[in-house]
């Protein structure tokens, strides 16, 4: 009762404040100011995204977008490292100087086998290739473009402080946050701004799953199939085994927990007895906390699956996210400037294209939902999915946002997603983002009592919680067979 009593007083006192901040001259004329750096840009920021669109590349190997984002960042002004935390494709971009220090996120991975034409029916522009079903191609810009209005200010004396991209890889697979959450790399961030593509747009506050991802192997001994089986031991049996013991304890587990399993071999011809099998695990819960025990009993059954079928295994950690810990006072900060922009507008064409989609994919033909709605409730269990965003959460006090650049209904993670990522609705959502974010960031840098009250909520909620990353010892897998 006392937290929550604690936590009303923040929010309360956060309002008040607030309320008192949004009359402010000179922060709505900034306001103003970055938002017309974002449309004075917007071409550059199309192009941009249009470019990552079309170079198709997954985790950790995003040389090219990685590249394009930290180029357009350095001929703006910034101070670019690249090459963060051991990842090649991971980068900072930074202006300014002292406090306070705000941090944005952006995204560029995009996801394998999806690649698509800007056609509303499916078409791949490259079969079998990579496409951005996530909308990363959109992300990563969207946030750029957003610290680049915020630098423009800075440059002129209008603002104080510091602002940092961070040019985030692998976020679809290994969570290259991590790394860089290990490389010390947010350690003196005030805040930091976040985003993502979606069918609408609103604060994000949910906290999404928790999740962890490991491997593991199976080694038995080969033999002929049919000559002499009795001298193989099969590593594909225990494989059959462990798949069958995760599926039978699916009854038992609690609703919020998720399993998947993709296994990525079980032998090479049918003559052969096979003595290798490795398969990829991913378990989810709406808390870390809840899922470590299901982590480890899925590790277990391993080796009970092992000793049935008399070979020997291995698990190997890949690695995992928290939860999202979700910071509402920031997030009301953000609601009033969504309800300042109002919603997109779209034409009769971007309308008859979503539609469609929509029909393409067997969904109601809506077209766009062009509205801003109230700030949602957090819900104790969101589900939806997973990011690594949710471990920066857990270091320091994050403030998220979703647009929308895909009609409504769109099965994420699909070729929908990529059709409209790369033409104009995509587009559109990808600049109302990142106005979205820099009049938030104005906010954040003009009003310190702001910035204190994130902070503190950031530090209620965290309690006594110390954070360690699901990270295995040793550099990021940048050469992983997981690829």
């Amino acid at each position: 009762m006392i937290k929550k009593i604690t936590l009303a007083l923040v929010a309360f006192f956060t309002l008040t404040t607030h309320l008192s901040h949004a009359q402010s001259p000179k922060a709505e004329k900034l306001k103003r100011e970055v938002v017309n750096s974002v449309e004075s840009n917007y071409e550059a920021l199309t192009d941009l995204s249009d470019r990552i669109w079309s170079f198709e590349e997954i985790a950790f190997q995003e040389t090219q977008s990685s590249a394009a984002l930290a180029d357009y960042a350095e001929s703006l002004g910034f101070t670019v490292t690249r090459g963060v935390a051991e990842i090649p494709t991971a980068f900072v971009a930074e202006y300014g100087s002292g406090s306070p220090v705000i941090g944005i996120l952006g995204e560029f991975d995009a996801l394998p086998g999806l690649s698509q034409n800007k056609v509303p029916y499916k078409s791949p522009l490259n079969e079998g290739a990579p496409g951005h079903g996530c909308g990363h191609n959109l992300f990563g810009v969207a946030s750029l473009g957003a610290a680049a209005a915020i630098k423009e200010q800075i440059e002129s004396g209008e603002l104080k402080g510091t602002i940092r991209f961070y040019g985030t890889p692998a976020e679809e697979k290994f969570f290259g946050k991590l790394w860089m959450i290990r490389a010390g790399l947010f350690e003196d961030v005030d805040v930091v701004m976040d985003w993502h593509p979606g069918p609408e747009t609103k604060t994000a506050v949910q906290k999404g799953l928790a999740l962890v991802d490991f491997q593991v192997e199976f080694f038995g001994q080969a033999a002929h199939a049919s000559s002499d089986p009795w001298n193989g031991r099969s590593a594909g049996d225990a494989l059959e085994l462990y798949t069958a013991g995760i599926n039978y304890y699916r009854e038992h587990v609690k609703p919020t927990v998720r399993i998947h399993y993709h296994i990525q071999t079980a032998g090479e011809v049918v003559n052969v007895v096979p003595d290798y099998s490795r398969i990829w695990v991913r378990v989810r819960d709406s808390s870390r906390e809840g899922l470590i025990p299901v982590y480890e009993r899925v590790q277990a059954m391993a080796e009970g699956a092992a000793i049935m079928a008399n070979v020997d295994f291995k698990v190997n950690l890949i690695s995992g996210v928290h939860e999202i810990l979700v910071n509402r006072t920031g997030s009301a900060t953000l609601q009033q400037n969504l309800e300042k922009l109002g919603p997109i507008s779209y034409t009769d064409d971007e309308q008859d294209f979503a539609r469609k989609i929509q029909e393409a994919t067997g969904k109601p033909q809506i077209g766009l939902v062009s509205k801003i709605e109230p700030m949602e409730e957090t819900l104790e269990n969101s589900m939806g999915g997973s990011t690594d965003v949710g471990d920066v959460s857990w270091v320091v006090p994050t403030i998220r946002l979703s647009a929308t650049t895909a009609p409504n209904g769109t099965p994420w993670h699909s070729w929908a997603v990529v059709a409209a990522g790369g033409m104009s609705i995509g587009h559109k959502g990808m600049a109302y983002a990142a106005k979205a974010l820099s009049m938030t960031m104005v906010d954040l840098f003009t009003n310190p009592e702001l910035v204190k009250s994130v902070q503190a909520e950031f530090k209620e909620k965290k309690g006594d919680y110390v954070y360690k990353g699901f990270v295995p010892e040793g550099p990021p897998p940048i050469n992983s067979k997981l690829q």
